[in-house]
């Protein structure tokens, strides 16, 4: 008997901080909380608390049939270039609708706070 995938997507209700380098890249007290079967939690931002100037779209594309296909993003602090190191869905298949356009950063290449 296999388990069911799903992803759930609910206000977060925490403050998120993301730094690269020690540049404070995103913060938020809007970010939602994406949780899907197996994978880790994720913090989606929106836009207006990214700094965008900071980020280069990528040319990366990748698919999730949960969500739909990602856009990802650069982040160039000082002389460090991040690649690929944030994805959105700009137009994310109906279950994940929530997302559109908002940032998700990799926690793992980030140094991200929840608190």
């Amino acid at each position: 008997m296999t388990t069911a995938h799903a992803i759930t997507i609910v206000p977060a209700q925490v403050h998120v901080q993301v730094r690269i380098d020690g540049q404070t890249v995103a913060e938020s007290d809007r970010a939602l909380r994406l949780d899907e079967t197996g994978l880790r939690p994720r913090y989606y931002l929106p836009a207006e608390d990214v700094r965008m100037d900071l980020l280069t779209p990528s040319e990366r594309r990748t698919t999730c049939p949960f969500k739909g296909e990602a856009s990802y993003w650069s982040v160039r602090v000082g002389d460090g270039l991040h690649e690929n190191v944030a994805w959105s869905y700009p137009q994310p298949i109906p279950a994940a609708t929530a997302i559109t356009g908002l940032l998700c950063f990799y926690d793992e290449r980030v140094d991200q706070t929840i608190s």
